[in-house]
């Protein structure tokens, strides 16, 4: 079970955490989880470029390791990096101190200080510690869900979860995986084009100082 569109009452539950930018430069802010992957990122990558797109990627950290040049093509090409734990693990089931080395660890490859929680689980307590080893840290989640992760759906479902949610300042989610990558092969072609037509442009999130323990 999962909500396309954020509601208010969530953000609100979760005031520290970062849902949507602001809305004046009638920008929208893709963004790409848990790659990178060897066929799905350079992908991403072309479409992006047909469309001079930026965008945000967050990482896993054994991904970003492992596919060093594709990392850099990332950071070549404008795109922000962020920090999705060393190997993609959910804040529900691990102990604090576990998913606080989980970051740490990812930080090693990908020195930033935006941070998505996978799966968007993260507890107070985990919040808390980060906050606190990190001050700089912004932890990130979105206000679009595309849903190219579920397999009901189709690409072009998945578009229009996104056309129809989505508007200025909006922090749409997309991944970069092979679960996804069925659905997100067609939905993002045809995002990038209704959104370039409609006069949006697509930016990355906000460079951020690096942030070390």
């Amino acid at each position: 079970m999962y909500l396309v569109k954020t509601p208010g009452w969530l953000r609100m539950i979760y005031p520290k955490l970062h849902w949507k930018m602001p809305d004046t430069d009638r920008a929208i802010y893709l963004t790409f989880d848990d790659g990178p992957h060897p066929f799905a990122t350079p992908f991403v990558l072309d479409q992006l470029a047909k469309y001079g797109a930026r965008a945000s990627f967050f990482c896993v950290g054994e991904n970003a390791k492992n596919n060093p040049e594709l990392l850099a093509r990332i950071r070549k090409q404008g795109h922000m990096l962020g920090n999705h734990t060393m190997h993609h693990v959910n804040g529900w089931k691990v102990a604090d101190e576990v998913y606080l080395q989980e970051v740490e660890a990812a930080a090693e490859w990908l020195p930033t200080g935006w941070f998505r929680p996978p799966y968007g689980r993260i507890r107070f307590s985990q919040q808390k510690l980060l906050m606190q080893q990190f001050p700089a840290i912004k932890i990130i989640m979105w206000d679009v869900l595309s849903g190219d992760f579920d397999v009901k759906l189709t690409g072009e479902d998945c578009a229009q979860n996104v056309i129809k949610h989505a508007g200025a300042g909006s922090v749409v989610v997309f991944h970069d995986s092979t679960k996804a990558w069925e659905r997100m092969q067609v939905a993002l072609p045809l995002v990038l084009a209704h959104f370039s037509k409609a006069g949006y442009q697509f930016l990355p999130l906000p460079a951020t100082e690096l942030f070390k323990s």
